[in-house]
Formats: C-alpha cells, structure tokens, sequence
C-alpha cells in the first residue's frame, strides 16, 4: 500500500456578496439575529447567464494546479463532490473539459454537506491500491438555485463557493491521510433534504409525469442535535483507531454550518477554541465546499504547519458524517 496526501488546495466564491442588512429586507429578521445563532454575517451568490457550479469547480482547480505548476494533463482522477450539478447527469466531466485534463476519469461524488470527506476517502482509496497517482478533488455547491428566499429558516444560512485539493501518491513514510470513519443514517433523510416532486401533465389518455424539485428544507433543531451528537462520537472512533488523543491534535476543521455546532462539538472533545478553522462568518454554509474553502484560506495564512495533524468531519444531509484525520506534509 502506497501514501497519500494532499499537495495543493485552491478555492474559488462568487462575486456578489449579500449581508445580513439584505436579507433582512427580504424577510423578518437582522443581522444581530442572524449573527447570534448561526455566526453568519454574509455570503456569496452565484449570478449571471450561463453560470454555473462548474465555473466555480474549475476557477478552485486551476488555482490548486497553479500553486504546483502541474499540468492537467497530469490528473488521473476527477472527483467532483456537488448536490448541485450543472447537469442532473452529472458535471464532472464539464470540469474536466474545462480545466483540460482530457486524461483523468471523471465523476461526481453527491453526499452533500459530507461529499468532500467522502472524496477525500475515496481518492486515498483509489491512490493506495495503486489505481491512479494525481487525483483532483473538488467540492463545489450552489445552493443558492434550491433556496426559497421567503424561508427565514433557510435563506440566512446557505451560500455558493468551491475548494479544490489535489491529492498524490507518495511513499509510505509520506503518508499523510491517516485514516477515516463514515456513516449514514437513511431513516432520517428528511430532517435535511430538497426532495423530487412530480407534476402528472395530461397527454390524450395517459400522464405523463414531469419530474421537478422542491427547495431546501431542513428541520433545524434535529439537525443541530445530530450534528452535536454524532461527530464527536466520529472524531473519537477515528482517533482512537490512529492512537491520537483529541489533545494531540493541532486542528479542527468541521464542515462550516453554524458556529454552535462547532463550538458544542469543541466542546465535548475537549479542544480549545483556538484551534477550530472557520471562515463560516463570511460566507455561511457552501455544502460540500465548505471544508476545502476553510482548508485552502488556512493554507494561505500560513496557519498549518508541516506534519501538523488535522482532524476533519462533514456532516448532513442524507444523514451522513464523518471524519478523515490528516497529517500536513507540505
């Protein structure tokens, strides 16, 4: 079995930025509300003809490609974590075309608010058996299109961005994704989801069905208990397989949905405050872009450190979590 680690991280959020001052002109609410329960000030929309989550993917890949002076060409595998494809059949493969890296295999990953975790596993699988050696991991969300902006319950919370990572084969001793621990709980997908819906349009005898999707809905009191409940227990499972105490560690990067979830889960672990990663307070939740958006923000203030250990979870809808722990080898 050979190593994996991440070799370069790049991120890329839309222009137009909208604050708690706005949405408080579309619904009942303020910024000291919106602050005080979820950290959020503000966040990023995707506008504009013909834009796309995979301008957003291809923008974070080209920059991670840019950092290493890696060709495209070099990418085996193209992993594109996304609830919010440009294409209900996919969009991997429009990132492929777009970055040119017409020799990679190329396929979305949709696990949502977890999907970057889950791409992270899935690419060290890949690397460590031998099958591919350069692979392109990228979590993108526009969750803006889903969104009922009339919905105070949900409108406040999400916004659109992307991160990248490219993750390499390296020797054993390089090694740098640790180990993992994934979960789903499918009994409970509703509590957080944007279910299909389906229109029956009469032609002469027979419907026909015309298949559409609701927006996102979200029951934010069981989500906050399952986040609070289940992670800690993840992150322990993890590190106790490793042999790591929560002590040891030296940072925490959640998936950046509200900044009480990831203070009661500091909190229950035991972590000081100062060695959570977030950015949540600027661009609110981007799903599956959120961790490597925090991850490569980190990166650019010299933050991490080398063989600094890294402890990161995901979690929502589906239910699923879980967490990956990496040791920083760049």
């Amino acid at each position: 079995m050979q190593g994996a680690r991440i070799l370069a991280t790049g991120s890329a959020v839309p222009d137009l930025c909208i604050n708690n001052q706005k949405i408080s002109e579309m619904v009942e609410t303020s910024d000291e509300w919106i602050v005080t329960r979820t950290g959020i000030k503000e966040r990023r929309v995707l506008t504009g003809i013909n834009k796309s989550v995979v301008d957003l993917a291809a923008l974070a890949s080209i920059k991670a490609l840019n950092k290493i002076s890696m060709d495209p060409l070099e990418i085996d595998l193209i992993i594109l974590a996304t609830s919010s494809p440009n294409d209900l059949f996919g969009s991997a493969s429009q990132l492929q075309y777009q970055i040119g890296a017409r020799n990679a295999v190329a396929f979305d990953l949709t696990a949502a608010c977890s999907g970057f975790v889950l791409g992270i596993v899935t690419a060290s699988q890949f690397i460590q058996n031998g099958s591919y050696s350069n692979v392109l991991v990228v979590g993108a969300d526009v969750l803006s299109k889903w969104i009922d902006w009339s919905d105070r319950s949900t409108c406040i919370l999400f916004g659109d961005g992307a991160g990248a990572a490219i993750i390499q084969a390296c020797s054993e001793k390089d090694n740098g994704i640790l180990g993992f621990q994934l979960n789903t709980d499918g009994e409970k997908f509703d509590q957080l989801s944007i279910a299909y819906k389906e229109n029956k349009k009469i032609h002469k005898e027979w419907p026909l069905p015309k298949g559409e999707f609701k927006h996102i809905q979200m029951n934010g009191k069981e989500v906050y208990k399952f986040a609070v409940s289940k992670v800690p227990i993840s992150i322990l499972n993890c590190l106790n397989s490793l042999n790591i105490s929560p002590q040891d560690i030296n940072w925490m990067l959640l998936h950046q949905a509200n900044k009480r979830i990831l203070s009661a889960v500091a909190d229950k672990l035991d972590i000081s405050s100062n060695k959570i990663i977030s950015n949540l307070n600027k661009y609110g939740n981007t799903s599956a872009a959120s961790i490597p958006l925090a991850l490569d923000e980190a990166l650019q203030k010299n933050t991490i450190d080398h063989n600094d250990i890294i402890v990161i979870a995901g979690f929502g809808a589906g239910l699923t979590w879980g967490t990956v722990v990496i040791k920083w080898k760049c």
